[in-house]
Order: C-alpha cells, then sequence, then structure tokens
C-alpha cells in the first residue's frame, strides 16, 4: 500500500468519524429532550440512512457511553461552567458532553481532535457565538487531569 493509500484511508476515516460525531450529537440531543432510550434512536438514525457515510460503530459507541458516564461527566464540566449544566441549550450539552467524553475517556483521541470536533458541531448546530463557549469549556477540561 502506498503513502498516498494510507492517507487517503487516514483521510476518510477521519470524515467517517466526524459524521458519527456528529449524529451523535443530534441523537444525544433526542435523548436528553425526549428521554427515549438510546437504541430507539439509534435504529432511527440508522434506519433514515443518515450514518450511510459514518462510522456506525463510532456513532453506537458515543450514544452508549456518553449516558451510561453522564453523571461524571456532568460533574466534572460542572467545575468548568459557571452556571447549572441544566441551563445550558441542550444542542451545546450533548456537544459538551461529546467532547468530554473523548477528553476524559478516550485517551487515543487527542484533545485537540475531540476540542476542534465540538467546535465544528457547535458551528453547524448551535447559537451565533456557541462555539466559543463550547472551546473554553474543552479547552479547561483539557487541561485537568484525566483521573475520572
Amino acid at each position: 500500500m502506498s503513502i498516498f493509500q494510507v492517507l487517503e484511508l487516514t483521510e476518510l476515516a477521519s470524515v467517517s468519524r466526524h459524521l458519527a460525531r456528529r449524529c451523535a450529537a443530534q441523537a444525544l440531543y433526542q435523548w436528553m429532550l425526549t428521554g427515549q432510550p438510546t437504541a430507539e434512536i439509534e435504529a432511527a438514525f440508522i434506519s433514515d440512512d443518515g450514518l450511510s457515510d459514518s462510522d456506525i460503530s463510532y456513532f453506537r459507541h458515543l450514544i452508549e457511553a456518553v449516558p451510561e458516564r453522564r453523571d461524571t461527566l456532568e460533574q466534572r464540566l460542572h467545575g468548568m461552567i459557571e452556571r447549572p449544566l441544566s441551563q445550558l441549550d441542550p444542542v451545546e450539552r450533548a456537544i459538551l458532553l461529546i467532547g468530554a467524553y473523548e477528553i476524559l475517556f478516550r485517551p487515543d483521541i487527542p484533545n485537540g481532535v475531540a476540542i476542534n470536533e465540538a467546535i465544528e458541531m457547535a458551528h453547524l448546530f448551535g447559537a451565533t457565538d456557541s462555539f466559543k463557549f463550547v472551546n473554553g469549556v474543552l479547552d479547561r477540561l483539557a487541561g485537568e487531569p484525566r483521573d475520572v
């Protein structure tokens, strides 16, 4: 395999994970608003073919792991935010939970990647300046020890 083929595969994997994160943010937003089981939400996303170009296994991982670790994630985020998490916009909250999960529990993902992906999602789904808020919170969290 040539270096160009390796780079192309790496780029495709990156795009695939990006789409998985984007769909996971939408799914977690739905989960927070409706209380619907994530398995039902997952099935709807997969049947809608919205995940066709994404890393489905990573999407599944995120929508299972983030709710499982929600208390720990929110506890760590609480120290980074000046108001209760319950007062955050649900879109920002879903994005922060994914970013915090990747920073705290996925040492295979560089913090810069987790933060940049969260910023991209905030640009796409959040309010006008929510990307600045997301960046600030996750940057502070990334500077803290991972001891969760």
